[in-house]
């Protein structure tokens, strides 16, 4: 996933520019992404960051995938970077692979928002930091009260029941109005960045 994650959303962007049926109706100079967590991860790497996997190969203990070992020998070949993708929204990153050099080719408008609480191995300090290296200064939000699956839409109940992890939130933190609120900030943001 750390690794083959960002050229599988390139090839993404590859049909729906190339073969898919509407591919006519897309501006290739309007691209934007929207990544949440791993997704976010992978959204920076496609704009320009370049991860460090040497500072955290126990990630890639145990595993015996060809990937994994080029890891740890050193060997893996030039993550995939898109520069077709003109803008991205990058919501509670995990960023552990991530040094002060990795953002050093970034250069594109970047809407990065945290948790004030964290979760699933991101937390606020690791958000902002990835915010201080960033070249280009982003347009940073935190959200208050919430937690890192906060993020995620509203559960339907029978959902709520069985994932009470990434369903439930802070007695005061109302998912539903945040996320009125956080997509139509997002979508602001592509619009202004994006005309």
């Amino acid at each position: 996933m750390f690794v083959e994650r960002p050229s599988d959303i390139k090839r993404l962007v590859d049909y729906t520019l190339g073969s898919w049926r509407d591919a006519s109706t897309l501006d290739p100079n309007r691209i934007g992404l929207f990544g949440f967590s791993r997704g976010g991860y992978a959204g920076l790497l496609l704009v320009g960051a370049n991860p460090r996997f040497a500072q955290t190969l126990r990630t890639f203990s145990g595993q015996t995938s060809t990937t994994c070992e080029e890891a740890r020998q050193g060997r893996l070949a030039p993550l995939v970077h898109d520069r077709r993708v003109k803008a991205a929204a990058i919501v509670d990153p995990l960023s552990i692979f991530f040094t002060k050099s990795s953002f050093e080719e970034v250069d594109v408008p970047i809407q990065l928002w945290r948790s004030e609480h964290g979760g699933d191995s991101v937390t606020p300090d690791s958000v902002a930091a990835v915010a201080g290296e960033l070249p280009v200064k982003p347009d940073f939000r935190t959200v208050s009260k919430a937690q890192h699956f906060s993020f995620l839409p509203p559960c339907p109940a029978e959902l709520a029941q069985i994932a009470r992890e990434i369903c439930t939130d802070a007695a005061d933190f109302d998912r539903v109005a945040f996320h009125k609120e956080f997509n139509a900030r997002v979508v602001d943001f592509f619009r202004q960045v994006l005309r």
